[in-house]
């Protein structure tokens, strides 16, 4: 449902999950070069692993030594970098690691800093810089290069996922992933500079997400779209007020894994519209196919109010293989695969007595994509 929850959204390892745990903030956003007119979707991560681990140093799960030795990382992690295009553009990703003492939390408000790095609600301002001889090495899983970032940010719209991530499911660890997002419409305004190229970012055309994931382990199989650009066919004018958000879940009683589940929320032009698939049923249902050159993505939701009907594609090329390390210090067999540049057909019904009504034909774009197999 769309209701923030700034409490959900701060800082929540404990327990557990502060010894075998992870948290991530994550932002995506569209930005334009201003002298050659090229249009980017950029992302911004801030990631902490394994707090009560911590060291005085980075604990780097990829490193042989580690690995030999089983020991689980610890450290906050910025990852930031930019999706591929089609105007040829390359994908990039870098990361930046600082050690757990270097970490400093607020509350209320939150405001989260670390190594110069700075996450609150409204503002996001950062630099990574990755050299030559780091990126070739292992244990920082990513590419070379420079980025720098100050943005300010406002978000308008959220996806609250109510009684499933609840402080009871949170203390019993319920689901490997718990999933927030506090701006599935989030307007964006700044500068982010890629190796020394300045991109310039404003509120109307940022068309920006924010999110958070934290757990025991990330999802398996990982399943997510967003969008806030969406163009109506009834009027042919972008919709202001409204944004698709789908993410999955894989939840679990004690140790025992349950059906997995779709999470979809859908707001057209202010109004609310949201639905929890089981894989299981056979009113809804989602499947991800992968061809030779695009990601597909198909979804049918049903209640009793409404219907939606949900169709996103995505070029392989311009997708981004996403590097992680769990918990444990394991990287997944199969690439988690990330492109902010889908596009997508959604068709929304409302149920009356006579049957279903169409209420609009909506295309996406600049669709937030995500998919990590078994």
């Amino acid at each position: 449902m769309n209701q923030s929850d700034l409490a959900r959204n701060a800082y929540l390892l404990s327990g557990s999950l502060s010894r075998k745990g992870y948290m991530r903030w994550f932002h995506s956003f569209n930005a334009v070069q201003l002298q050659t007119g090229e249009q980017r979707v950029f992302f911004i991560e801030y990631l902490i692993m394994n707090p009560s681990l911590g060291q005085e140093i980075p604990v780097l799960g990829q490193l042989p030594f580690h690995r030999k030795r089983g020991i689980r990382p610890s450290y906050i992690m910025i990852k930031a970098g930019a999706f591929g295009g089609d105007g040829g553009s390359v994908a990039r990703q870098l990361h930046a690691f600082f050690p757990i003492t270097s970490l400093k939390v607020a509350f209320k408000p939150f405001i989260l800093q670390a190594g110069g790095n700075f996450l609150s609600e409204q503002r996001i301002r950062g630099f990574v810089s990755v050299s030559h001889d780091l990126a070739r090495r292992r244990s920082y899983m990513c590419d070379e290069g420079d980025m720098e970032w100050d943005l300010e940010l406002n978000k308008s719209i959220s996806c609250h996922t109510g009684r499933i991530a609840n402080p009871l499911h949170c203390a019993i660890n319920a689901l490997e992933t718990f999933w927030h997002a506090e701006g599935i419409m989030t307007q964006y305004r700044g500068h982010v500079t890629l190796d020394g190229v300045t991109y310039e970012v404003t509120d109307d055309e940022s068309f920006g997400y924010a999110d958070k994931h934290w757990g025991r382990s990330f999802n398996h199989p990982w399943l997510q779209l967003a969008s806030c650009r969406l163009i109506s066919e009834r009027t042919g004018k972008n919709l202001k007020h409204s944004a698709l958000a789908v993410d999955g879940c894989c939840p679990r009683f004690l140790f025992f894994p349950l059906k997995r589940k779709l999470l979809l929320q859908l707001t057209y032009e202010g109004e609310d519209f949201s639905f929890l698939l089981t894989q299981s049923e056979h009113r809804s249902k989602w499947k991800v196919r992968k061809t030779n050159k695009r990601l597909l993505w198909q979804v049918v939701a049903q209640s009793r109010q409404a219907v939606v009907k949900l169709s996103v594609n995505s070029y392989l090329d311009e997708m981004l293989e996403m590097n992680y390390e769990d918990p444990n210090g394991h990287r997944p067999e199969l690439p988690l695969l990330e492109g902010g540049t889908g596009l997508g057909v959604l068709q929304l019904y409302r149920r009356t007595r006579e049957g279903k009504e169409l209420v609009d034909t909506i295309t996406l774009e600049n669709v937030l994509c995500a998919y990590g197999a078994e």
